[in-house]
Parts: C-alpha cells; structure tokens; sequence
C-alpha cells in the first residue's frame, strides 16, 4: 500500500469518526475558550489517534489477506502506534485536568521542584519514558541510539503542543514537515515511514474542521502529530541527521520559553499567509 493511499485513508477515517463523533464533544466538560472568545471542544485529537488505529488496523487485515506484502515494516508501525497511543493518552489527560497554571518547561520543573506534580509535568515525565518504548519498539537495543531517538521524540512531541496557538497550525507545520522527511528518505526507507503518514493523514482529515474552528486537536492531537513526525526522522535516518534534527529540536524548545512563536510568525509575511490560511479572518 503506497503512502499516498494510507495518508488518503487516514484522512478518510478522521473525517468520517469526526462527523461521527461531533455530537460527543459537544459536552460541557470538553468545552473551552479559544483566542476569539468563542466556546470550542478540546481533546479532539483523540479521534485522530482512533483514525490512526483504524488506518493500521485496515494494514494488518491486508497483511493477513497477503494483498499488499510491500505494507511497510511492521516494527516502524507498530512504534508510531504506540507512539499516537500514548501521548494521545497523557495529552488528553492535560487537556481535561490542566488548571493552567505552571506553563512551559521551566513552570513544570519548578513546581516539581516544590513537590508538586503538575499535568504538564505528568506529561513529559511520561512522555520522555514512553519515547524510550517508542524507540525500542522500532527494533533498536543499543543505548546510545536509544537515548538519541527517546530525546529527539520527546521534544518533537512537545514541539507540536507549542506550535498549539492557533487553529491548524501544528497540523500546518506537522505536514511540512513530514513532507521533508519523506521527500529525504529513500525509495528502501519510505515503507518505513507508513506509520507516521498515517498519522499526519489523519490529521489532514482535521485540518478544516480545526480551521474553522469547530474543535481543538489539543494536546491529545498536537502532541501525537510531533511524536508521529519525530518517529519518522528516528525510523528512516541516521545518526548525524538525527542529532542535527536534535539540536534543531533544543533550540526551538528553549526558544519558546523567551519567545512567543505568534508573534515571530506574524513578524514573517510569507510564514503569516501560510499561517492564517483557511483560518477565519482575526476580530
């Protein structure tokens, strides 16, 4: 099954399980306020990690079937399974317990510090172990590969919940970036790339309800579209491109504690069309 193909059903089965499920969200305990003011349902990438799961569960009945023996590596989707699983699982619990205090890195570390556990700080502890289960379900054991991958997923993971400020921004920057990595993979790596197209796939599905600003991907959706992209770079490059993508990663986390993304993109015409795209026009 070529990418093409699973990023298509991806997008099929978001869209559909949204339209579905839209009724659902539509319970006060899931409602917030955006930047606009208006009241829209958080936790909504959760249908975008079901969309995943029904996408990988629609691969392993081809399998079964001997249709499609070029499926992809099984261990590289399995990893970005387990991946949209659980930071699907610690994100929507941010979005629903988060009281909003304590943001950022440093917020969650000093009320650590304090002993006291925050959602947030719940959600990278568990997310910096979970991307070590990640890495190892793609087949790797040596430590130095392993701590390389965990870290790279991690802050890939977290990268995605900061670009979370404005509707279809982290799907924007999700599948731009996707896009480089599978244009930079190899004919003999792409099928490895299965699971993290999927991913972004059904994010896409998302993408126009998440625009007009029916629902928020929250960080059960941002962080999965991070963690799917991240998982990719481990999955189809080596060492030196990974620590480039490493450090890469470092400096915009770090940024983003002194720096409002916002405001940079806004300051940036070219990244402000792109941006605002789709998106309902500001006031």
């Amino acid at each position: 099954m070529t990418l093409l193909l699973v990023a298509l059903v991806g997008a099929a089965a978001s869209s559909v399980l949204w339209a579905l499920a839209r009724p659902v969200f539509a319970a006060p305990v899931l409602q917030r306020t955006n930047y606009r003011g208006a009241s829209v349902p958080v936790a909504a990438g959760v249908v975008l990690v079901v969309a995943v799961v029904t996408t990988e569960a629609l691969l392993v009945v081809a399998d079964a079937l001997g249709r499609d023996p070029g499926a992809g590596e099984p261990a590289g989707r399995g990893a970005v399974l387990v991946a949209a699983l659980g930071f699907g699982l610690l994100g929507a619990f941010d979005d629903l317990a988060a009281h909003g205090d304590d943001r950022g890195f440093k917020g969650h570390v000093t009320s650590l510090l304090r002993g006291r556990l925050t959602t947030g700080g719940l959600k990278l502890a568990g997310g910096g172990l979970l991307a070590v289960v990640v890495v190892h379900a793609t087949g790797e054991d040596r430590l130095g590969r392993l701590l390389l991958g965990a870290v790279l997923i991690a802050l890939g993971a977290n990268l995605g919940n900061l670009f979370d400020r404005a509707p279809g921004r982290t799907t924007k920057v999700a599948l731009l970036a996707g896009f480089v990595v599978v244009a930079a993979a190899s004919a003999a790596e792409r099928p490895a790339l299965l699971g993290t197209v999927a991913v972004l796939g059904a994010g896409l599905g998302l993408l126009v309800p998440d625009l007009r600003e029916a629902l928020m991907l929250g960080d059960a959706g941002a962080n999965v579209l991070g963690a799917a992209v991240a998982t990719g770079v481990v999955l189809s490059t080596g060492v030196v491109t990974q620590v480039v993508v490493l450090v890469v990663l470092v400096a915009l986390n770090a940024a983003s504690e002194v720096v409002s993304f916002s405001r940079a993109i806004d300051s940036v015409a070219p990244l402000r069309a792109i941006d605002r795209l789709g998106r309902r026009p500001p006031g």
